[in-house]
């Protein structure tokens, strides 16, 4: 039940920080593992080719992003919990199963030569990522309730405790695969897989408390297909996301020059990714202090300024120094690309700010169980992407630039397309005494 006591930015800090850090952790594997990608025969073409599998990779488990939000509403009691760990072991098997289908070299060169335009110097290594991350797309479902768990068990900071234990152990097995000449997409995947895995585990010790201390349910029990449905809005709008990414690649892959753009824009995304990523877990903010957010207060005022700082981060690395020891030292880009990359950085710093708005409506909207005001504004995203990807391209903008314009303007887009929306979709807002405590945070 929420009183009267008044949040203030230390109680919006205090439960935001470790998830951010939690989710740059999880985001910059990826950056680590590209320096082992890009040091194999192809040098940083694996790295791109790395990402293209890693876009198909999250349109196929784009249940597991939105299952955590649907956790949080669904994962509260004994039973509930139940019911969620057996959809999200069952759907994280028939990702991965649909995952291996995809990455079969003929239905691979049709995603990635034919569909998304790759040359083929790319496309091989995306088609052998894909199908060797077939055990990384199961280990992110198995992971996830318990992971809601400690969310639900106001524990953030646990949670990110085993995140924060697998970037550490990314990081020595990058340097250790890197020095032993276990390089290529191949040896980035394994170098990627093991950590997630000792994540999943830990992750599982670290809930067992919080599983231990839930109660039975004392009215009705969900069921499976209740927890499914009302997920699927929510990542059929994930869906519009993944198809706007794809889009976009395939946009740049027809500008001129593709095989030195896509890198540029591929490794300054590397670092922009994991900060954007942070900024989604605004939703659970918003969740947390449900009262404050969708009175549009305080919050927001928040998700503004947390945006801000998460976009200029990654500006730390276009200092000279910083930018020959990360993109030339590390990444393996042509020192001749600095300035291109440079320009890229700088266009990325609302990307961040933009993810976190739409995030704070999308949290404000699975509160009021409005997930379909989720799936139109994801629509709109599309749509705008599309839009502007053609319109860009008609005017000669650079490819590394055409990126950063329709991620931030689709963000945008969306937001204010959930935020519209809210008044129009029937409200069911939850019980408030399942979702907060005395100051509107999760339990």
């Amino acid at each position: 039940m929420v009183t009267t006591k008044t949040i203030n930015n230390w109680d919006l800090t205090r439960y935001f920080v470790p998830l951010a850090i939690q989710a740059i952790a999880q985001a910059f594997s990826h950056p680590l593992v590209a320096m082992v990608a890009s040091r194999g025969p192809g040098g940083p073409l694996n790295l791109a080719g790395l990402a293209q599998s890693g876009t198909v990779m999250f349109f196929l488990g784009i249940f597991a992003i939105y299952y955590m939000t649907t956790g949080m509403v669904y994962a509260r009691t004994k039973e509930g919990f139940q019911k969620f760990w057996a959809v999200c072991i069952w759907t994280g098997f028939i990702s991965m199963v649909l995952q291996g289908i995809l990455g079969l070299p003929w239905v691979a060169h049709i995603i990635f030569g034919r569909l998304i335009g790759l040359p083929p110097s790319i496309e091989y290594p995306a088609q052998i990522a894909l199908l060797a991350c077939m055990p990384l797309q199961f280990l992110f479902f198995w992971r996830i309730p318990y992971q809601v768990a400690m969310y639900n068990g106001n524990a953030p900071g646990r949670a990110s405790l085993a995140t924060i234990m697998r970037i550490v152990l990314t990081a020595l097995l990058s340097a250790v695969f890197c020095s032993t000449g276990l390089v290529g997409p191949l040896w980035a995947v394994v170098c990627l897989t093991i950590p997630v895995f000792l994540e999943a585990v830990m992750s599982m010790v670290f809930a067992r408390p919080f599983l231990n201390r839930i109660q039975p349910s004392r009215s009705r029990v969900p069921r499976a297909r209740e927890i499914f449905f009302f997920n699927l809005p929510l990542s059929m709008g994930g869906y519009f996301l993944v198809f706007s990414a794809l889009f976009l690649s395939a946009i740049i892959a027809r500008t001129p020059d593709p095989e030195r753009v896509l890198p540029v824009y591929f490794v300054a995304l590397g670092l922009a990714n994991p900060l954007s990523f942070a900024a989604t877990r605004i939703q659970a903010l918003a969740l947390a202090f449900p009262a404050d957010s969708k009175g549009g207060g305080l919050t927001l005022r928040f998700t503004l300024s947390a945006g801000a700082f998460l976009g200029l981060l990654p500006l730390i690395f276009t200092l000279p120094g910083l930018i020959e020891l990360y993109y030339v030292d590390l990444q393996k880009i042509d020192p001749a690309d600095l300035s291109l990359v440079r320009i890229t950085a700088v266009a990325l710093i609302f990307f961040p700010m933009s993810v976190a708005i739409r995030a704070h409506y999308e949290g404000i909207a699975a509160w009021l169980k409005k997930p379909l005001t989720v799936l139109i504004g994801n629509a709109f995203y599309m749509i705008s992407i599309v839009a502007s990807g053609y319109a860009l391209l008609a005017v000669d903008v650079p490819g590394y630039l055409i990126g950063p314009m329709g991620l931030t303007t689709g963000s945008l887009i969306s937001a204010v397309t959930i935020r519209v929306s809210l008044n129009w979709v029937k409200e069911k807002e939850i019980p408030m005494g399942m979702t907060t405590t005395s100051v509107g945070q999760i339990r």
